[in-house]
This record gives structure tokens, C-alpha cells and sequence, in this order.
């Protein structure tokens, strides 16, 4: 068991090491020299890091941003967080060690079907495995599932979720990146595809559909089509704004006033786009030739299933809509829902961006401008009202005020507490 756990916690669980072992064994199995195999390796490393250290910058930049609305605009209720729930499993209930099996067992079980099915798509988002392999854990113990039989019922479902999550997403992935050599494996799918129904509804359609990429600009603003500076017009006022209401000891800012402040926080935002995206850059020149050993000798044809960030250059006008069309959807839904008798759960902005800034891109490849943009703000409602009726579950676990936010695992949870829950104790497995 101390070797699983090692292999989870320093090789599975890290994505870096984790596509970088991927793109050796491709390689490998593709016969290539030892300098090529090393170059590859250490290319596809490098890329992933460069590109979390994008993530980072632009969580801590975020997270400052939640802070100051959260004070800014009176707002309270739950944050919903998986690390909690995870924190919790494994120091209160003792599930570590059963969370990390499931883990294992959702990685092995995606191979099993993307061998033996049309999906041939391989998850390679190893937190997103981590949240599944919680929320299945807990609720399969919750079910009455012990042992052997809660980690492969975890497994199944996990890995069926691994694999059916990128391919519905596919053709709309094709459309935006114009090949197939990529898929997305971030486990907020279901929230991408509601907004894409949305937009195909309610957008613009056939030679009326126009791209927000496309937006035609008066000369005097051409250099808005540089992909930063326009990140930049729109988020500095959009700080610079909230910390105004927020007020000058909403947090601690040091010596610095709190306005410059602000203004420094977007442009580490709009830096940590930059990192991101040139990371994005490194990890596809590499990771994509390499997966071809994978395709042609272990899955035939399969598909690397990557994490959303990897798809901002393909559409990055779409990204900052999304931000701010799901946010603006999940403030209506944070002054709504209580009036349904539902918890309060409050905006996250890291899930606002990443979540929000992909669905953008769905909505805008399907509905055009208007699609994005209404079908942001329903996103936006979406992607809260679940954690909402989330709450209600956990609750009846003993988890007080608690959910998540990925929507895919919530619906994995949902399915476990309002369907396979009553079929297990029936069945009394």
C-alpha cells in the first residue's frame, strides 16, 4: 500500500510528471533515439510547468479578486470547496487510503474502455481524477460500499466519466481547434455542453453567426487585437471598480494603496495569460508527436484528454466573455436560489475563469457572440444551482454547509446519493 500511495502522491497526482512519463512512453514505444526520448521528456515537462506556473499567477491574482467582491458587495454564504471535502474523508472518515485505489482504479478502468470502445480518449488531468476519486469514495462509503467493491464501483464510474466527458465534447473541440488531435479532459463538461445547448437556442445562427474572435474594431483601437492588451482593457476597470466598493481595508495591501494595488493584481492577471498561453504552446509542440506511440501501439487512435487551460489561444476573446458572463450568471444565481428554499453559494472566481472562460469558448463556436453571451450567464446559474442542490446531500452525510464546484463531479455525486445509493441498499452489496 506505501508504494500505491507513492505512486499517487508524487507521480499520479502530479500532472507534470505525470504527462511527461506519457511522453517518454510514446516516444519509447515510437523507437526514438535517447537524446529525442530525453528531449521530448524534458520539453513536455517544462511546457506543463511554465504552464501551471500561468495558473498560479493568475489563482493568486483571482483569489485577491474574490476576496475584495466578496467585501466589496456584502455577499455571504458557502464556498464551495473539494479540497474540504476531501480534507475531511481522509482525516475524519479514514478514507485515504480507499480515495487513492479509486484514484488508481479510475486511471486504469479509463484505459480499459478507451482499448475496448470507440472512446478512445485518455484523462490526463490528474486533480480532476483526484475530485471524482473523492466524490465517488464518499459517497459509495455513505452507500454502504466497503473495499474491494467501493474502489471498483469508484473506479467504473470514474473511468466511464474519463472517457464519455471528452467525447461528447469532441466535435465542438474539433470545431475550435480544426483538428482532432486533442480532446478536453477538465471535469466541468456537462457545464460546457449546457451552455453550448444554450447558445445553439438563443445565439446567432448560419451566416449570421459571428465570432467574437472576429469583432471589427475602429482604427484608433486596432491595438485591441493584441490578445493581452485587450485582456488588459478589461480586466484593470474591472478591479480597479471592485476595489472602490470594496474600500481601502477590504484586505491587507502593505504600503501600497489600496487602488494601485488593484491595478497591479489585473496586471498580474493579464501577466500570468501570458505565462499560460506560451506554456500552452510548449506542451502541444511536444506532447501530441509523442502520443502517437500511445495511439499506434497501447490504445489504437487514442486522443490525450488535456486541461482546459491548453484551448485559451484558440479563442481567448471567448475566454475573458465567459469570465465574465458566467460570473454575472452565478451572482443571479447567488440572489435567486435562497428564494427556492436553496443554500447560498457564493461566486467562486477561479472557477468564474477557468470554467467560465471554457464554456466561452463553446458557446461562442456554437452561438456566436450572442451565444457566448447568453448562454455565459446561464452557464453561470448552471454551475450554481448544482452545488446548491449539492449541499442538501452533504448535509445528510454529516458534511455541514459543504459542496463542490466541478460539475461533473457533482453530478457524479448526485447520481450516487439520488440513484445508485437506494439501488445498493436494496441490494444491501
Amino acid at each position: 500500500m506505501g508504494i500505491v500511495n507513492f505512486i499517487i502522491n508524487n507521480i499520479l497526482t502530479q500532472a507534470a510528471i505525470t504527462i511527461a512519463l506519457i511522453a517518454m512512453l510514446g516516444l519509447l514505444l515510437q523507437k526514438k533515439s535517447f537524446g529525442q526520448v530525453l528531449s521530448g521528456t524534458l520539453k513536455t515537462l517544462l511546457g506543463f510547468q511554465v504552464l501551471s506556473a500561468g495558473s498560479s499567477i493568475i489563482v493568486g491574482s483571482l483569489t485577491y479578486f474574490g476576496e475584495i467582491f466578496q467585501k466589496g458587495f456584502h455577499t455571504q454564504g458557502i464556498v464551495p470547496s473539494i479540497e474540504a471535502i476531501n480534507g475531511q474523508a481522509m482525516n475524519e472518515l479514514g478514507l485515504g487510503s480507499d480515495i487513492a485505489l479509486t484514484f488508481l482504479a479510475i486511471f486504469i478502468f479509463n484505459i480499459i474502455f478507451a482499448r475496448f470502445t470507440q472512446w478512445k480518449y485518455i484523462f490526463l488531468t490528474g486533480q480532476a481524477i483526484l475530485w471524482m476519486a473523492t466524490m465517488a469514495t464518499v459517497f459509495g462509503y455513505f452507500a454502504g460500499l466497503r473495499g474491494f467493491v467501493l474502489i471498483v464501483v469508484g473506479g467504473i464510474v470514474g473511468g466511464a466519466f474519463a472517457v464519455a466527458m471528452p467525447a461528447i465534447a469532441q466535435p465542438i473541440i474539433r470545431k475550435v481547434t480544426g483538428s482532432n488531435d486533442i480532446a478536453l479532459g477538465h471535469f466541468c463538461t456537462i457545464g460546457y455542453l449546457f451552455e453550448a445547448g444554450v447558445a445553439k437556442i438563443f445565439g446567432e445562427k448560419g451566416e449570421n453567426k459571428r465570432s467574437i474572435e472576429d469583432i471589427e474594431l475602429p482604427k484608433a483601437f486596432d491595438f485591441l487585437q493584441d490578445t493581452y492588451l485587450s485582456v488588459m482593457v478589461v480586466m484593470v476597470p474591472l478591479y480597479i471598480i471592485t476595489a472602490l466598493f470594496a474600500g481601502p481595508d477590504a484586505v491587507d495591501t502593505g504600503s501600497q494603496q489600496y487602488v494601485m494595488y488593484a491595478f497591479m493584481q489585473s496586471i498580474q492577471f493579464v501577466v500570468g495569460v501570458y505565462v499560460l498561453l506560451s506554456g500552452v504552446r510548449l506542451l502541444l509542440a511536444e506532447i501530441v508527436p509523442a502520443f502517437r506511440g500511445i495511439a499506434m501501439k497501447l490504445v489504437p487512435d487514442a486522443i490525450p484528454a488535456l486541461d482546459c487551460p491548453v484551448f485559451f489561444p484558440y479563442s481567448p476573446n471567448a475566454v475573458i466573455l465567459g469570465f465574465i458572463t458566467t460570473t454575472i450568471g452565478t451572482v443571479i444565481a447567488m440572489l435567486t436560489l435562497p428564494l427556492l428554499g436553496l443554500a447560498t453559494i457564493l461566486p467562486g472566481m477561479l472557477t468564474n475563469f477557468f470554467a467560465g472562460g471554457t464554456a466561452g469558448i463553446f458557446g461562442n463556436a456554437v452561438g456566436g457572440r450572442r451565444g457566448a453571451i447568453i448562454g455565459g450567464i446561464a452557464h453561470g446559474f448552471f454551475i450554481t444551482l448544482l452545488p446548491a442542490l449539492l449541499v442538501a446531500a452533504f448535509n445528510q452525510l454529516g458534511f455541514i454547509n459543504a459542496t463542490a464546484t466541478d460539475v461533473d463531479t457533482v453530478v457524479a455525486a448526485l447520481l450516487y446519493a439520488w440513484l445508485l445509493s437506494p439501488i445498493f441498499k436494496i441490494l444491501s452489496i
